[in-house]
């Protein structure tokens, strides 16, 4: 029997520097298709069709005030903050740790500095859209998804050669 391996621990770094013991929560980007239901004469039923990658977004919450980030605000750049997620997680039957890498380039789409109460936790929270991601685990490149350079690898296919190929940017 094998249990699913858990995160069991995790760093996060913003331009390379390292924000140990500043996130205590993290929300990685939710990957998706953009689907459209199809059906035209001579089928039984409708078929999804895909149209692409969906938008991609990531958060972050902060254990009080980072300034950094509020220097980041209003990059001019859609890949103008580069954070990198390192993460640890673990099959508890085996011991056996694997290392997960998150890459993401985006910018800042909304800063939630959170309620100001003296004596209470002051979390803020930073919601980032994000035109890069890359998913490495244990050092094996699992996806890669720069939005702006029509590239889309997907356990080592090249999903859009074709479509690169086809529109002369081959």
């Amino acid at each position: 029997m094998a249990l699913p391996s858990k995160l069991k621990n995790f760093n996060l770094f913003n331009d390379a520097k390292s924000y140990l013991g500043q996130v205590p929560e993290l929300t990685l980007p939710k990957l998706g298709r953009v689907m459209e239901e199809y059906r035209a004469g001579g089928m039984n039923g409708p078929v999804k069709i895909d149209l692409g990658q969906a938008g991609i977004e990531a958060e972050v919450t902060l254990g009080g005030l980072v300034t950094q980030v509020f220097q980041q605000y209003a990059s001019t750049r859609v890949d103008g903050m580069l954070l990198r997620f390192a993460g640890a997680y673990q099959e508890d039957t085996t011991s056996i740790v694997s290392a997960v890498e998150v890459v993401m380039r985006g910018r800042i789409e909304e800063i939630d500095s959170g309620n100001a109460k003296v004596g209470e936790n002051s979390d803020m929270k930073v919601k980032l859209t994000l035109s890069y991601y890359k998913l490495t685990i244990d050092g094996a490149e699992i996806i890669e998804l720069d939005l702006t350079n029509m590239v889309e690898r997907v356990n080592g296919i090249d999903m859009l050669a074709d479509q690169r190929k086809a529109i002369g940017l081959s």
